[in-house]
């Protein structure tokens, strides 16, 4: 299934013809907005609250978690008009494989840049570790979205 729920058949169609490539790169998107509002949370938080690098990364991957199930979950809600633990089930499992695989690659990009370890998030460090990370978490979920896709395990929201 390489389609959005709520397509028409036309833009199925047109979806089809351009490839599971460029849908895989919208859900990927999508994931990554969510995750990145989480993620850039969490790693302000610990940061500024001086924890551990351990404990930074658990805040940080929490928050992902959250602020992604939420962005995912959202558009269920009002396109299929079901309460928001009726929206977690329908997208639970494309959503924690996609976040999983993001914010091992956003966490592990940022932690060898050193912006986890930046004494404030004034710091240049702090900032350039989001900016590596993002697009790594980006390029780490793309072919998993891919994958989810193909195999009906994720839809667009």
């Amino acid at each position: 299934m390489t389609g959005c729920a709520h397509e028409t058949d036309a833009t199925h169609v047109h979806r089809h013809r351009s490839g599971a490539i460029v849908t895989s790169a919208q859900a990927t998107l999508h994931c990554l907005t969510g995750c990145v509002v989480g993620e850039v949370a969490g790693l302000g938080i610990g940061v500024s609250l001086s924890l551990s690098v351990v404990a930074t990364i658990i805040l940080a991957t929490a928050l992902a978690y959250v602020s992604g199930f939420a962005l995912g979950a959202l558009p269920v809600m009002r396109r299929e008009g079901v309460s928001l633990i009726r929206a977690i089930r329908l997208i639970w499992i494309g959503e924690a494989v996609s976040i999983g695989v993001m914010e091992i690659a956003m966490n592990g990009a940022d932690y060898a840049i050193g912006g986890m370890s930046a004494g404030s998030v004034l710091a240049p460090t702090f900032w350039l570790g989001v900016a590596v990370a993002i697009p790594a978490g980006f390029i780490a979920a793309w072919p998993v979205n891919w994958f989810l896709l193909r195999r009906g395990l994720k839809n667009c929201h």
